[in-house]
């Protein structure tokens, strides 16, 4: 097999990347573009030692999940890389996902997994879902003003106001702003010559409040007639904050650090369940609130507070899961490396009164063993929720020394989990419950809880 070969495939998998996996001649191919079921035609485009990568030409035969993608877009955006798949399928596939990482990378035997693994919780509308979205703005090759996404793999902008998992609001935001540039002759940032005024457009908003925010990303400390562009946007029913946020860099990170406030409340309001949260532009929120309930729910119930634990919060970010457990616990404890995370989850625990948090910055490898060490502060519950490479070693080898009762891990990567559970299980503790969440429907990310209790 060779570049520029036509292969018959049928799709048996899907990659960490969203690619279709099929197999010829005993090497394994990725295609684009394809569900599981799927018997395609496919061009090779690039040939490695092992394995292939390839373009879809032809769907020979559509796999029975195979769907029509409700964006008109969803191929070339590629955000969304499930879309062509039906949602039960969606579901089945992540949770064999997180059972095959955990049989294949963490060791543990399919009759243990089986007593252990509880049924994946899906959404009742799988669209519409996100509370966050990260607008890029440029032109297209007629020099008309365009915001939407990033195409895969690329920095070219795929014209899309209406994204069918962002909230409906967007695109009146994105009509008003890309009007407001029209009529004021503001330029949107270039990337190749550093030229150019609005760089992206970030809407944040409260699915229980109603509240919006919306934050402009500038490459300038101001916009032409800014009180015009605020004045338009701030009747839009529901818009509570509108900040300007500076980034000067030559950079693909889209927010600065600085931000000013051009009209409303520095911060939006929202739920998940009873607790309270105060987000601002640069905090950390999960994009899914109604999946978000549930997956903190489950780290709760596993965590099975009776109400005079105290119980340690690592990667704890704004302290979304840490007044979860506070309602509940004797003492929370929370940890996080980024100083505007911990100033968030104070004044979120003091909006909720919540007196029995304490929280630290830091780096969890660096404030859990100087806190157990040189103070001797132990946890009965200890619940992490690692970024996706999953858990520094130093963290492991102290909750072994620790020794809670029960360690709940919430993992939106279920290889890095597998990983991590492997060692906890070696080193005294036994793998108890586990249970997918789809918080990222279309997509090919999905969240995970496990529990872990300390072996007799």
């Amino acid at each position: 097999m060779k570049k520029e070969d036509l292969v018959q495939l049928e799709i048996e998998d899907i990659s960490s990347e969203g690619l279709g996996i099929g197999h010829a001649e005993g090497m394994a191919v990725f295609v684009k573009d394809t569900v599981i079921g799927d018997v395609i035609q496919a061009k090779i485009i690039k040939r490695k030692k092992t394995y292939a990568f390839g373009r879809l030409m032809e769907i020979l035969k559509p796999s029975p999940d195979r769907v029509e993608p409700v964006c008109p877009v969803a191929r070339q955006c590629g955000g969304c890389q499930l879309q062509a798949m039906s949602y039960p399928a969606q579901l089945a596939f992540k949770e064999q996902k997180v059972l095959g990482n955990l049989q294949r990378i963490g060791g543990f035997a399919p009759e243990l997994l089986h007593q252990c693994m509880e049924p994946i919780i899906g959404m009742e509308e799988p669209f519409h879902y996100r509370n966050k979205a990260q607008f890029p703005i440029g032109r297209d090759r007629q020099g008309r003003l365009i915001a939407g996404f990033y195409a895969g793999r690329t920095h070219t902008i795929i014209d899309n106001h209406d994204c069918a998992l962002g909230a409906k609001v967007n695109c009146q935001v994105l009509e008003t702003v890309l009007q407001y540039m029209e009529e004021n002759q503001v330029d949107p940032y270039d990337e190749e010559t550093g030229k150019g005024r609005m760089r992206h457009v970030m809407i944040r908003m409260g699915f229980c409040t109603g509240e919006i925010m919306v934050c402009l990303v500038v490459n300038g400390k101001q916009l032409p007639k800014e009180e015009k562009l605020t004045a338009a946007l701030s009747r839009i029913s529901g818009m509570t904050s509108i900040v300007l946020n500076t980034n000067q860099e030559r950079t693909n990170v889209i927010l600065g650090r600085e931000n000013r406030l051009l009209w409303g409340r520095e911060y939006i309001e929202d739920f998940i369940g009873t607790v309270k949260y105060q987000i601002s532009p640069l905090s950390f929120y999960q994009v899914n609130p109604v999946q978000t309930e549930h997956l903190y729910r489950t780290a709760l119930e596993y965590a099975g507070l009776t109400g005079n634990e105290t119980v340690w919060d690592l990667y704890c970010g704004i302290g979304t899961i840490s007044l979860f457990l506070a309602k509940k616990a004797g003492k929370v404890r929370g940890v996080e490396i980024v100083p505007e995370a911990i100033e968030d989850a104070r004044r979120n625990a003091a909006l909720n009164g919540l007196t029995n948090t304490e929280f630290y910055v830091g780096k969890a490898e660096e404030v859990l063993p100087e806190k157990y060490e040189k103070e001797g502060i132990r946890a009965d519950v200890i619940v992490i929720d690692p970024p996706r490479k999953g858990c520094q070693q130093q963290v492991l080898d102290t909750m072994v020394q620790m020794a809670p009762k029960r360690i709940v891990y919430v993992s939106c990567d279920s290889a890095t989990l597998a990983r991590d559970l492997k060692y906890l299980c070696q080193n005294g503790y036994e793998l108890k419950r586990i249970r997918a969440v789809d918080n990222f429907c279309q997509s090919v990310h999905v969240e995970s809880v496990a529990l872990l209790q300390k072996s007799n």
